[in-house]
């Protein structure tokens, strides 16, 4: 899945500003630099901060990284690279009429099962479902959760006015909340029920709903618009539900699935299967609904339920609208290069 490579194949390197991607790489060595292969590059990142100027910081990563260029199992090397954001939502920490959509915590059945130690390639899977008697069966499914009464009513953290809304809350995994008092909720991803995704633009397409024209976020949010009484049942038809935590307000960014703050513009999500989490990313792909390349330094520092395969990645533009109106336009063709401390090759590395 990742071939050795030479900093000559990397697009323009370094086309675009690195000091942000130093510093989202940096935060992430409050996690990396417990894993031996990434204390001494951890040491040099922070070291060079704030002085450095963009040559120096450019010759840091050429110095102590070697590239590898992600290929997918057919041994291509291009994929997708859709976009994501933290939403504003409006809502209340208790149920009214205007606010009677709930945001859940994880459900105190809800049962996840680590196989890694018994099967390592399961390492990043985990199995998740609930006790029925003596046996364990799958976790309750979306429409299963949103029908009135709930059987997760008690574990509500708050409730929003918009069912579409909280449903893309649930795509993006992180979002704010704003309170009638005029304070904010931040909400973090905590679990998944075990359901499979499945997307909503798909099955929207698939039933002649929409064109695929149309597919993007805003599309799809235009189309439930227009069509009220028949949302619920497309949304169920994605039997993967989110469970979320609150989070400290006073944090620069959503946690992702490193553990650390997301860093707009700077963080991907990756399979964690083939990139390792923490590990800089070399991005070269266009920007949404556009032929003009955005090629980048990212860092790979989340997860996400439907970014799987070698070449594919899922673009942090950030919070609030405008970042929202760029993540759901964007989907778009991208190469990816990972950048791994000198010495270091993990198991999805293969010889050229």
């Amino acid at each position: 899945m990742l071939v050795p490579a030479s900093w000559s194949e990397l697009p323009d390197w370094p086309r675009d500003a690195l000091r942000p991607s130093l510093e989202a790489f940096s935060r992430g060595c409050a996690v990396l630099d417990k894993q031996p292969p990434w204390q001494a590059v951890c040491t040099g990142a922070q070291a060079l901060q704030p002085a450095a100027g963009e040559r120096e910081i450019a010759l840091f990563f050429e110095m102590n990284f070697d590239p590898y260029r992600v290929v997918n199992a057919d041994d291509t090397d291009t994929g997708l690279v859709t976009g994501y954001y933290e939403p504003l939502l409006r809502g209340s920490r208790t149920r009214t009429a205007r606010y009677r959509y709930p945001i859940y915590g994880v459900p105190k059945d809800l049962l996840t099962i680590d196989l890694s130690s018994v099967y390592p390639d399961l390492k990043h899977r985990r199995l998740r479902g609930r006790l029925e008697g003596s046996r364990v069966v799958p976790y309750l499914a979306r429409g299963d959760i949103d029908q009135s009464p709930s059987p997760l009513e008690g574990t509500e953290i708050a409730w929003v006015d918009d069912p579409i809304e909280l449903f893309f809350l649930h795509i993006q995994g992180s979002g704010q909340v704003q309170l009638p008092d005029g304070q904010r909720l931040r909400v973090g991803y905590a679990d998944q029920n075990g359901q499979p995704f499945r997307s909503l633009g798909r099955v929207l397409i698939d039933s002649g709903e929409i064109t695929l024209e149309h597919a993007s976020m805003q599309g799809i949010k235009e189309w439930a618009r227009r069509h009220p009484r028949r949302v619920r049942r497309f949304l169920d038809a994605n039997p993967s539900y989110v469970f979320f935590r609150e989070l400290p307000n006073d944090l620069p960014g959503p946690i992702g699935a490193l553990g650390v703050p997301l860093t707009g513009e700077r963080s991907i999500a990756v399979d964690a299967r083939v990139v390792p989490l923490g590990a800089p990313v070399y991005l070269a792909t266009t920007w949404p609904n556009a032929a003009e390349p955005l090629e980048r330094l990212m860092v790979a520092q989340d997860t996400g339920g439907a970014i799987a395969g070698g070449v594919r990645a899922d673009f942090f533009w950030g919070f609030g609208d405008a970042a929202g109106s760029l993540a759901g336009k964007m989907r778009q063709d991208g190469r990816m290069w990972v950048l791994l401390p000198k010495g270091y090759a993990p198991p999805s590395a293969r010889s050229p």
